[in-house]
């Protein structure tokens, strides 16, 4: 069954690769300016020769430009969408240097800019004070096994990330290293991650690309971070069935305006804090998504959570996604690893727990597969959003005989509404979440504002109430802990520029 669906995914990358059909950069002492614009919910093209490359010299708007999200180029035009406003320079400088020291929002500082390639430099980091005080101090799980929940109360620089991004040779040939400290990991394994992928821009409809990439196995792995409505954390029921970043080759595109899609061939469901040693060898992890737009054929930058934007015109998305992987106990991150992301029932025990469904029942391998669907609109600074998701567990391998079950199906939901309170300036959320699962129903609720000083997004100040009932996922670069309930706050200051 498996060798089939990656022949399928191998060989729909190798036609879609095949009629890419690639315009290759050229040599040139000139270069041209073009300016071009658009509002939230619309794109927008202009005609420019962009065979001899472009690069953006600055941006002309309060909207992110991000290559491939909310600008492109073709071989005869440069596309700008959703906000996106800039001066564009087409052809080779015969200098540089033109553009160095600009700032881009979501791209950051330009430190570099030739006719060979350029690099920019983007931080991301909060500073966060957390109360878990007034949760219950124990926790007794399905089995009725006790154990107690650390009640933290701190303030912590949570997390840094330092991205070098651009482009070399060829502005279609991209490149994006980054360093990712969590503080309060200190000490434990990946505390520190070094990462990154190259990518070629063959045209809007084919990026393809090689190294660490987010599965795509639901709307938050998409790659809407950081613009989520909390800061930096999820529903727990998007955290208890996401896939998460692994190494592997990955594609994504636009099939038709306002209809994208990714896919992704990896090593594993979270390779942050797992060395090479630990994998298998036979990358059995396969995982895509298919973004449908109707009404505007957009949704906003990265097609975040929330209506920054305001848009004028009702705008609208439905997506659905799958992941499947053959996961064994060695190639799992540690319960404190950066970015984790462990397969758990719903009472928050790892299902690769040694006795945990009964005396000798050992689990060392098991096949994952998840859905979900979400759907999603916004309007004049409102929206409303949702997801379901379905994730079946089978194949159990190990020492399994007297094991209760041969498959585990769980399914679970999250429902998102938010409004800008105050244009460019306040937003409040309400969001919830629900996981129906054999060994529990968890769920959390939160109201939260987020503050954005500046009128954008590249700094907010963002407070939060979380009431969790029996977290079946946590650790300690987020907000809740496994087995958590009660009310959680949260206050912090959130940079990412």
């Amino acid at each position: 069954m498996m060798s089939k669906k990656l022949f399928v995914i191998g060989a729909t990358l190798a036609v879609t690769l095949a009629l890419a059909m690639p315009a290759s950069a050229q040599s040139g002492d000139t270069a041209t300016g073009v300016v071009c614009g658009s509002k939230a919910g619309e794109r927008q093209t202009c005609a420019a020769d962009t065979t001899r490359g472009v690069t953006l010299v600055k941006t002309t708007g309060p909207v992110a430009c991000v290559l491939g999200t909310t600008w492109g180029i073709d071989e005869k035009s440069i596309w700008v969408r959703d906000g996106c406003s800039a001066e564009f320079s087409l052809g080779a400088k015969a200098t540089g240097g033109s553009g160095f020291g600009t700032y881009t929002p979501g791209r950051g500082f330009k430190v570099a800019d030739t006719k060979s390639g350029d690099l920019n430099i983007r931080l991301y980091g909060y500073a966060r004070y957390l109360n878990q005080r007034a949760l219950d101090p124990t926790y007794t799980d399905s089995f009725g096994k006790t154990s107690e929940v650390k009640q933290r109360q701190d303030v912590q620089f949570s997390k840094a990330l330092v991205f070098f991004q651009g482009w070399f040779m060829s502005p279609k040939l991209r490149y994006s290293v980054y360093v990712w400290t969590s503080n309060t990991s200190q000490g434990l394994p990946a505390q520190v991650v070094v990462a990154g992928y190259f990518a070629y821009a063959f045209n809007p409809h084919v990026t393809f690309g090689v190294g660490i990439n987010g599965l795509p196995g639901a709307r938050s792995t998409e790659g809407q971070w950081p613009n989520w409505l909390g800061a930096d954390n999820r529903l727990i029921a998007d955290e208890y069935f996401r896939p998460s970043y692994t190494s592997g080759l990955f594609a994504r595109g636009e099939i038709a305006k306002g209809l994208t899609y990714s896919v992704m061939w990896g090593d594993n469901l979270s390779q942050l804090g797992v060395d090479a040693g630990q994998l298998g060898n036979d990358m059995k992890t396969v995982s895509g998504a298919v973004a449908w737009m109707p009404t505007t054929g957009e949704y906003g930058p990265t097609s975040g959570f929330g209506d920054f934007e305001a848009h004028e015109k009702v705008a609208t998305r439905f997506g659905v996604h799958y992941t499947y992987s053959d996961e064994d106990r060695q190639s799992q991150p540690g319960t404190e690893s950066i970015e984790n992301s462990q397969i758990r029932i719903s009472d928050g025990n790892l299902v690769f727990t040694p006795g945990l469904f009964g005396p000798g029942v050992n689990i060392s391998d098991v096949v994952y597969q998840m859905e979900s669907v979400d759907a999603g609109v916004k309007y004049r600074g409102f929206a409303l959003e949702g997801e379901f998701y379905w994730r079946h567990l089978s194949n159990f391998r190990g020492t399994v005989e007297g094991l209760p079950f041969d498959h585990l199906t769980d399914t679970g939901i999250q429902v998102q509404a938010s409004a800008m309170v105050k244009p460019k300036m306040a937003q409040l959320y309400l969001s919830g979440s629900k996981v129906f699962g054999g060994y529990g129903k968890p769920s959390d609720v939160r109201f939260g504002i987020n503050i954005f000083p500046w009128k954008n997004q590249m700094v907010r100040w963002n407070t939060e109430v979380t009431y969790l009932n029996r977290s079946p996922v946590g650790y300690s670069s987020v907000p809740y802990p496994v087995g958590g309930r009660g009310p959680v706050f949260h206050s912090t200051w959130e940079v990412s520029f």
